[in-house]
């Protein structure tokens, strides 16, 4: 965000500048997406599925097994997924300025996560409304809140493990309460789309010149994006072993097996909300 600002910042010869608020210090991180919409908030880094319980077409961007690498991911933006997902979105008053993903794993409070028959009978923070739905097929108990309310949530023991992005296990210091790390440093099943997101009435207020810059800042962020999420993923096993928690990593066969639930619960309930998101699936299903 702050290397975004600069770049709109300078090339604009200061006519935009920006304040950040970081940690959700503006306004709760569930209501950013719904103030973007109003244009009461004019940019947003938040996970978009956060948005899924006003916007259900948002939920694909945690959808589990349906994105299963950083390349396939990032080939979203331009292909018809992509495009689906901007226009339902530019609908809804907000357009996407920024494609991140970013991979994520498991901490535990006791044992690793990695077959699907590990989370039995554990209480599970999922992060959205489709990893729930897998979560509960594999039998575990579902805990629903904000990735910046994990930390409490397993210090006091109301949850067992939560799935968050590996930037989030390390700014949110979760290797102080867990012993066990599942990574996405190799393969996973749990991407997020986070995107850099503007409200569309802002945007369109803005002269041509400088949506152009906003748009192509943008996109050049992308790399840097990427390059860091994986970055992360490397540096939160490190992290979470000189914490002295057990680091594990996913192979093939698991993110099938997890995938092959996801297919028969999460893909279908995502598909029967309405016509948008049975779409949104099947273009994105093209993708694998």
């Amino acid at each position: 965000m702050r290397m975004f600002a600069q770049q709109v910042s300078e090339r604009t010869k200061g006519a935009l500048k920006f304040e950040i608020y970081p940690g959700s210090s503006l306004m709760k991180t569930n209501a950013q997406f719904s103030a973007m919409r109003k244009g009461a908030l004019d940019m947003s880094l938040v996970p978009l599925n956060y948005a899924g319980g006003e916007v259900p077409e948002t939920n694909i961007g945690l959808m589990p097994g349906l994105v299963t690498s950083y390349q396939q991911g990032a080939a979203w933006k331009n292909a018809e997924v992509g495009k689906e997902l901007a226009r339902v979105l530019a609908e809804k008053g907000v357009i996407i300025v920024s494609w991140i993903w970013q991979a994520g794993g498991v901490a535990s409070r006791g044992k690793p996560i990695v077959d699907p028959s590990d989370a039995k009978g554990m209480k599970v923070r999922g992060g959205s409304r489709e990893m729930d739905l897998i979560l509960k097929e594999a039998g575990a108990a579902v805990v629903t809140l904000p990735s910046n309310e994990i930390y409490a949530a397993m210090q006091t023991g109301a949850m067992d493990a939560a799935m968050t992005s590996s930037t989030s296990f390390m700014s949110f210091r979760l290797e102080e309460v867990a012993k066990a790390l599942t990574t996405g440093r190799d393969k996973a099943y749990w991407y997020m789309f986070e995107p850099l997101m503007i409200s569309k009435a802002v945007f369109e207020r803005l002269p041509k010149d400088q949506q152009s810059v906003i748009m192509a800042v943008g996109a050049e962020m992308e790399q840097f994006a990427t390059k860091a999420a994986q970055a992360d993923d490397i540096a939160v096993a490190q992290v979470y072993q000189k914490a002295g928690a057990k680091v594990v990593d996913l192979n093939a066969e698991v993110v099938k097996k997890w995938q092959d639930i996801a297919r028969n619960t999460a893909w279908k309930d995502f598909a029967a909300r309405n016509a948008n998101c049975a779409k949104l699936l099947a273009l994105a299903e093209k993708t694998l």
